[in-house]
């Protein structure tokens, strides 16, 4: 399978408690691993719990981004998050889309 595309979250966070981050990044490699659709590489988050990114890759950006959509919009510090969906490998002039999740 060509891991060619990705789907990166990147999103404000700013609790003490690690414990939901935690729980989202164990759902996403679950639901990323179970689908058969690329893999979840992981994440970051900065030292004082600011904001953090998600990484998922895969040959297909779009379905990879529509398995994890429902897990995400049901999270509440998802609001505001910053998705990218990058369709081709990491090089200049690759078609991205880009947009927020504007939860209610």
């Amino acid at each position: 399978m060509a891991v060619e595309q990705a789907v990166i979250i990147e999103f404000n966070y700013g609790f003490d408690d690690l414990k939901p981050f935690y729980d989202l990044s164990e759902k996403l490699n679950s639901i990323v691993e179970n689908s058969g659709l690329g893999q979840y590489d992981g994440h970051e988050m900065n030292m004082d719990n600011s904001d953090g990114s998600f990484y998922l890759y895969g040959p297909d950006a779009k379905k990879l981004y529509e398995v994890i959509r429902d897990t995400i919009e049901r999270t509440a510090f998802m609001k505001g998050a910053n998705v990218i969906l990058r369709l081709g490998p990491p090089e200049e002039r690759v078609k991205m889309i880009n947009f927020s999740l504007n939860l209610n």
